[in-house]
């Protein structure tokens, strides 16, 4: 896709594409008065800068839009309408050992209920054992640490995407 097919798209159509890079609804909303874009660059700026300062909850909101690390049935029920722009972004869980995916469902679930959110990293080039490492070593961290990290990664995925529908 092209920046000017992005442009001149409806409303609609351009908050579905960006809705497949991140799910907060206030990003959206910002990411749809960004445009036009100029280029790419501009495109990739402005989904960094509409991402700052935002409250928790959209935060919480974006989140809550990927599947859990390691849970194979929620990122296909999760990601059924972004299957070619998550494809690839958690392969590497489908070849783990069965003691990694079951760390990483425990890992998860520790995650979740001390912190309140789902573990969130930017899981593209990392094997299941290193995400389970990620996970493992962030654990310890207090929440807002963690929202800081988990803000973090979900600005790494949401550019990722946005490379693909480019």
């Amino acid at each position: 896709m092209s920046i000017s097919e992005l442009n001149t798209m409806s409303s609609d159509a351009a908050r579905a594409l960006f809705q497949q890079c991140c799910t907060s609804e206030e990003w959206l909303t910002r990411m749809l008065r960004s445009i036009p874009y100029c280029d790419a660059a501009e495109l990739k700026a402005a989904a960094d800068k509409n991402w700052e300062n935002m409250g928790e909850a959209d935060y919480l909101q974006a989140f809550d839009g990927h599947p859990k690390i390691g849970n194979v049935s929620s990122l296909k029920e999760k990601y059924a309408s972004t299957k070619a722009l998550a494809s690839g972004e958690q392969s590497s869980v489908n070849s783990a050992s069965d003691e990694v995916i079951s760390r990483l469902a425990l890992g998860n679930k520790n995650y979740e209920e001390k912190f309140g959110f789902i573990f969130i990293v930017c899981a593209s080039g990392k094997s299941a054992k290193e995400m389970l490492d990620l996970l493992e070593t962030r654990l310890p961290n207090d929440r807002p640490t963690e929202l800081v990290n988990a803000r973090e990664e979900q600005r790494k995925i949401f550019q990722i995407r946005i490379e693909k529908i480019l």
